[in-house]
Order: C-alpha cells, then structure tokens, then sequence
C-alpha cells in the first residue's frame, strides 16, 4: 500500500458470534427436550421385557396416578366412567393415533382394569401398556 492510496476493503463475514449462538440454542434443545413428556408424570411397572418405544407423539397418552387420578395428556378425566367418551371425541380428533396407557406401578390394579374397561366398551382395541426396563444387576 502506497501513501495516497485508498484503503482497500475486504468482505469477510466473522461467524463466530453465529456459531456461538447456535451452540447455546443446541444445548438449550438438548436440556429441555427430555423435560417435555406427554402425559402426567407416573412411576411404571418394571418388566424384564421391555420394548423401547420412542415417545414420537403418535399416541393418545392416558395417565393414572397412584391416587386413582386419570388423565388423557395433561388433562384430568373427572370421573372414571368418563373415559370411555374422551378417549372417542379423541380418537376421532386424531384417527391416527393409538393409546398408550401409563398405570403407576403404585395404583390398585383396580383402576388400571376399570380404565381398560372403559376403553373396551368404547370399542377401542388398539391400547399399549407402557412399562420400564428393569435394571439388569
């Protein structure tokens, strides 16, 4: 560069403050995604053959709780009896969907065979029990 010239521009983008940005969001994602679980949060049975299924929000999710309490999502069924006609308003909401039912490994066995009563009787076949894997010692 000569005395009298112009200062010759260059273009350069500095991505660093991008990539930085991206990394604190990807590791957001990766912290918050396991916290957003459908359905209420249930302590469940533990089998020695459990078949891992990822949670691909194609299910109906009905929760029941160790104090008879029974949620389709996050919402509570009031009454047992009532199931039957949820679980139709939301299956013909989402035909696609199938139920997956989380009992608490806590609750009268009672419950959990009413609930599957009432989806028997609303003529709902296709129910899949949702267990843990026991740990292999």
């Amino acid at each position: 560069m000569r005395i009298g010239e112009p200062a010759k521009m260059t273009s350069a983008i500095n991505v660093t403050p991008l990539v930085d940005v991206v990394l604190v969001l990807l590791i957001i994602f990766m912290v918050v995604t396991p916290m957003i679980a459908s359905g209420v949060a249930v302590d469940l049975p533990r089998t020695a053959n459990h078949a891992r299924k990822p949670d691909d929000g194609k299910d109906i999710i009905v929760s029941i709780t160790k104090e008879e309490k029974v949620y389709v999502g996050r919402i509570l069924v009031p009454r047992l009896e009532d199931l039957g006609n949820v679980l139709v308003a939301e299956k013909r909401r989402f035909p696609d969907k199938s139920i997956f039912l989380k009992g608490d490994s806590r609750a009268p066995y009672g419950a959990v065979r009413v609930a599957l009563n009432a989806m028997h009787e609303a003529k709902i076949d296709d129910v899949v029990l949702g267990t843990e894997e026991a740990v292999k010692e």
